[in-house]
Order: structure tokens, then sequence, then C-alpha cells
């Protein structure tokens, strides 16, 4: 082994971001998909997921017995996988898809889970966002709010995160 050999140390990514001071070519490691980013949006990933496959499941087996329950299930998918796969996304125009998908969402939740205490006929089979996401834990209830905070936090301006000062 030669002498330079010797005295070059392996390291990891990890210890080179310490080093750096987190930052990677240019490059600012508190964008969107990181930290707090990347479990919003697998917290996104897993109601999208959830969703969509409870609303094909409750199609395919009785659509009949609570058609708008389970259309606005398919409809709340829907909105998950859009909202996941902007938020993940450094596309131009993912910010503002992310920020629409999430205030849609929001309004959703509000209107649905509004709507299933005073009309509680229509709901007479639960959807994602009946009573505010009561089934899963209110999670789509708190999570457009923090979506919203966290899109706002990091709005994109010309391709380039612009944290709220």
């Amino acid at each position: 082994m030669s002498e330079q050999g010797k005295n070059t140390v392996k390291r990891s990514r990890i210890a080179d971001a310490a080093t750096r001071g987190g930052k990677k070519a240019g490059r600012s490691n508190g964008g969107r998909s990181s930290g707090l980013g990347r479990i919003i949006i697998a917290v996104y990933g897993v109601l999208a997921l959830s969703a969509t496959v409870r609303a094909v499941y409750q199609i395919m087996q009785d659509f009949s017995a609570a058609p708008l329950a389970y259309l606005l299930s398919a409809l709340a998918g829907l909105v998950y996988i859009v909202a996941t796969l902007a938020m993940a996304s450094k596309k131009p125009g993912s910010w503002r898809l992310s920020w629409y998908a999430v205030l849609f969402e929001l309004i959703g939740v509000l209107v649905v889970g509004t709507l299933s205490f005073v009309l509680p006929s229509l709901f007479a089979h639960p959807a994602v966002w009946s009573h505010f996401g009561s089934g899963y834990g209110y999670v789509p209830l708190v999570l457009p709010l923090i979506g919203l905070w966290w899109l706002a936090r990091h709005r994109m301006n010309g391709g380039q995160a612009q944290p709220a000062v």
C-alpha cells in the first residue's frame, strides 16, 4: 500500500456533510424533501396508498351501498397521490401544484367533515375525510395544516428554495 493510501481515511457521507455544515456542493440541505419534509412526504405517501386501496376495495365490493362516500375516498386518494408526487418533485411548478393539492385537501376535509355531522345519512359508510378523518386518527385534518406551513416555509422561486424569513 502506498504512503498516500495509508494516510487516507475512509469517511462516510454523514461525516462529510457534518464537515461541510450540512451543505452539499452548493445546494442547501434544507429543501422540501429533507428532514421534516421527508416525514411529511412519507405520511402523504402512506395516506395515498391507504386511501386509494380502501376506495378501490369499497367500490369493487359494493359501490351501490355508499357511492358518495366511496367516490370521496377515491378523490382523497387521488389528492394524496398528487400531493405526494408534487411535494417530492423538484420540477418547475411542483411547489404550486403541492400548494393547491394540500389546500384542496384541507378544504375537502373541512367540507366533508362538516357534512358528515350535518347530513349523516350521506355518510352511512365512512369516507377518508368524514368526521374530519377520525377513522385515520384525525391525520387528514392535521396533515394539510402542517403541509401548508411547511410549503410556505419552503416556497420555490425560480427553482431555488426560499425559506420564509
